[in-house]
């Protein structure tokens, strides 16, 4: 069931959820997440088992987030025309059975393929799953507190990511990280089984033209990106994937103009407070996981930390995303997701990168611990707060659009991450970096946020 669903005909799950559905819907979000941290950690051990070049290397982990991000708005445009829970399932099919064969890679480039499809199945799994959750819930307030619980069920698959990544590949290598999804993704499709499959009365037909400049505009941007940041700004190809970035953007401007059903609605593009949100959640984003990509490989390259050293460094820095985002649903259902947003930005990376900036490279990892607590107290904060926004205030014929707009800003907002802070080793410069960041970054929430907060107060 999904958030188009017509008053007439949702069904009583959506009136009272039971708690099996709740989960089935959120455990789709845990292997997305988990995938995303898991093989950092099993990196090194990936290299000395298929003798990977340190070019190709990052590869096997970014693969994944580029084809993730390149498909999210794609994503959620077939979410809303074939309804969100037969694309759900279908995406935890698939994940469990590429995730058997990234397992079975011969060599890194079969590897960076599984990860390639992998990472299709996630973007497809994403936008129909919090569509599936939204509607699940009529009621506002109760809707932005499920999507806190969710958020902070969701999250876990990052604290336990590097953990049983480093576990595992003690234990048995690099492979045993794939082999972990598929009975999770076959709990998760028996959880959702009563799950309805409904979608509006009117069904927009799909914008083809649209989803192809979409998937070649967010991938070439992500790959430009992060290809610059890990290999360096001094070699044609990540200018030349920005260019095509830049031409494909500019050919979706002109499609989406001309589109009877666009797959970025003008509707969502002309909501001033959505888009905000989008924003904030892409900056935030950018900060935690340009800072989870550096700070684990200079954890084990400059420090010495085994991969489960590395992964229970980290405990301080995710730990909390399994708890907090439910108090940010319960804040954003008392004061409005726009006052929690620009709190939490105005919190976000001052503290963190202020405490990274005065850290050397051998002094004590107190002040990383200290500086990944502030980071993630506001991560946790903004990146809730934003999803509760666009799944509340979305409308409903697109939800899996607004979901998609919302996570393909998010991952774009991971790979500039990785691109900014990938190349950099010295902590006071990575703190510097964020410090510039964060003050751009409250500008620009305070731009596309303070009209809706200020309207939100008067009608309050």
């Amino acid at each position: 069931m999904t958030t188009t669903t017509s008053a007439t005909t949702q069904p009583a799950t959506a009136r009272t959820p039971s708690r099996l559905l709740f989960a089935g819907v959120s455990i789709g979000n845990f292997l997305v997440l988990l995938d995303t941290s898991i093989l950092n950690v099993a990196l090194p051990d990936v290299q000395r088992d298929l003798h990977a070049s340190a070019a190709a290397l990052p590869w096997a982990a970014v693969a994944y987030t580029i084809t993730f991000a390149g498909l999210l708005l794609a994503a959620g445009a077939v979410a809303d025309r074939f309804g969100a829970r037969r694309v759900y399932s279908g995406s935890l099919l698939a994940f469990a059975v590429l995730s058997l064969a990234c397992a079975a890679a011969p060599s890194v480039a079969a590897l960076i393929g599984g990860r390639v499809l992998l990472g299709a199945a996630a973007a497809c799994m994403v936008p129909s799953s919090i569509a599936l959750l939204a509607g699940l819930y009529a009621d506002p307030g109760a809707r932005a507190r499920a999507v806190g619980v969710w958020a902070a069920l969701t999250s876990s698959g990052l604290l336990l990511g590097p953990i049983l990544g480093g576990l595992l590949v003690a234990a048995g290598g690099w492979r045993w990280v794939f082999l972990v999804n598929p009975p999770i993704a076959l709990i998760a499709l028996w959880l959702g089984r009563r799950q309805a499959n409904a979608r509006p009365a009117t069904v927009r037909p799909l914008d083809l033209p649209g989803i192809g400049a979409s998937i070649v505009t967010l991938t070439a941007l992500t790959y430009g990106l992060i290809e610059g940041g890990t290999s360096g700004w001094d070699r044609p190809q990540p200018w030349i994937a920005l260019g095509v970035a830049l031409a494909a953007a500019i050919a979706l401007r002109v499609i989406e103009g001309r589109a009877e059903h666009p797959v970025l609605p003008p509707a969502l593009v002309r909501r001033r407070d959505l888009s905000g949100s989008i924003v904030a959640a892409a900056i935030a984003t950018l900060v935690f996981y340009g800072i989870l990509y550096t700070l684990t490989l200079w954890l084990q390259r400059e420090r010495g930390l085994t991969p489960v050293e590395t992964g229970l460094a980290f405990v301080p820095m995710t730990l909390p995303m399994c708890v907090l985002p439910v108090y940010t649903g319960k804040l954003v259902a008392r004061f409005g997701a726009r006052r929690v947003i620009l709190g939490g930005l105005c919190f976000d990376v001052v503290a963190g990168a202020s405490l990274l900036g005065v850290t050397s490279a051998h002094g004590s990892l107190g002040w990383i611990v200290a500086a990944e607590i502030a980071l993630v107290l506001a991560s946790t904060t903004v990146i809730p707060a934003a999803t509760a926004d666009v799944a509340v205030n979305a409308p409903s014929e697109m939800a899996g659009a607004a979901q998609g707009a919302l996570n393909a800003g998010r991952q774009a907002g991971s790979a500039l991450g990785v691109a900014i802070l990938g190349p950099l080793t010295a902590l006071p410069t990575i703190g510097g970096v964020l410090v510039t960041l964060s003050a751009v970054a409250v500008i620009l929430a305070v731009a596309g946020q303070v009209r809706p907060a200020v309207a939100d107060a008067a009608r309050a």
